[in-house]
């Protein structure tokens, strides 16, 4: 188990690329970070101090390779600290960050037959493996990421980038306000069992696609989920 530290970490970038969804990139302040592609970090807006109990924090997926020097998160406003993130972060701004947890990306899983199913931002614990060179090694791997609408769409740079590491990368992007909502029942169809399946996005689409799986057949362990509780 990965080993948990608190990082006083300073804002680098901060960008508001469509309404309601942010981005920001931290630089650590007490060493580099250390985490695994797929783990998920706390952050806290309120002054750390070690004699006291951990600040107010949320919980967000590191969206980057661990390869590079900083980490970057996507939010969208949906709460009160949220409300205060999109308010309050600034290049500059100095904050605490904890980090890593989650194991969602670490289990063993075959090299074949892997196909990662995003809602919204659910993508971005998919992007830190994507982007890493360890992607390279998963042969034919499949994305289908669930859009609201394309001014959502902020990752093509990403995208490019895990396809200049792995050459197989199959994408498919589904634009709700296009194409309707992404559809468990035709992508089992098109691929079946023999493959793992690993999900990640809204808590009501986890469970509905999770069900729809087991129902079908599919092996329990064939079916993992980016989980934070």
């Amino acid at each position: 188990m990965a080993i948990v530290r608190k990082y006083k970490s300073i804002v680098t970038d901060f960008n508001n690329p469509a309404p309601g969804l942010y981005q920001v990139k931290f630089s650590s302040l007490s060493g580099k970070y250390k985490f695994r592609p797929g783990q998920f970090l706390h952050l806290a807006l309120d002054e750390y101090n070690s004699s006291l109990p951990w600040p107010e924090s949320r919980c967000f997926s590191i969206q980057n390779s661990p390869a590079v020097d900083f980490i970057k998160i996507t939010f969208s406003v949906k709460g009160s600290f949220t409300q205060r993130m999109a308010k309050e972060l600034y290049p500059g701004r100095e904050v605490w960050l904890k980090l890593p947890y989650g194991e969602f990306l670490n289990r063993c899983f075959s090299m074949i037959n892997s196909i990662f199913i995003a809602g919204g931002t659910g993508i971005t614990p998919f992007l830190s493996l994507f982007t890493d060179e360890s992607f390279g090694l998963i042969k034919n791997p499949v994305l289908f990421l669930g859009i609201r609408e394309e001014k959502y769409y902020i990752y093509t740079k990403e995208i490019a980038l895990s396809k200049s590491i792995n050459p197989t990368f199959k994408t498919n992007v589904i634009f709700e306000d296009k194409d309707g909502i992404l559809n468990i029942e035709n992508i089992y169809q098109s691929y079946g069992n023999g493959f793992f399946y690993f999900l990640s996005g809204p808590q009501q689409m986890l469970s509905n696609f999770k069900e729809y799986l087991q129902n079908i057949g599919i092996n329990k362990d064939n079916i993992i989920m980016d989980e934070w509780e």
